[in-house]
């Protein structure tokens, strides 16, 4: 599995799209041949994956939005599943 330095920049492959999905109640991926129903957790990191924030910067707004700590561990996993899923570019 390709783990991603703190220097990258996490985007969403310009093939998917996030939007929230009134019908699923629930933020989903589009993309040409279907969708992904995403769970809060998902839509949040997914939502900060723009490219304008390297992973530390990504997940010290997780932690700031949700008064939480020790976020990183759960987020680098996902950004990584979500790049090998290439939902990220």
């Amino acid at each position: 599995m390709n783990d991603m330095s703190n220097a990258e920049r996490p985007a969403l492959n310009k093939l998917f799209r996030l939007q929230w999905e009134p019908a699923q109640d629930a933020h989903v991926l589009l993309y040409p041949e279907g969708m992904v129903k995403l769970n809060q957790s998902a839509a949040e990191i997914l939502k900060r994956c723009d490219g304008t924030r390297d992973m530390n910067a990504l997940i010290a707004d997780l932690e700031q939005a949700f008064n939480a700590t020790g976020l990183g561990p759960e987020v680098r996993a996902f950004v990584a599943d979500a790049h090998s899923r290439g939902w990220l570019e």
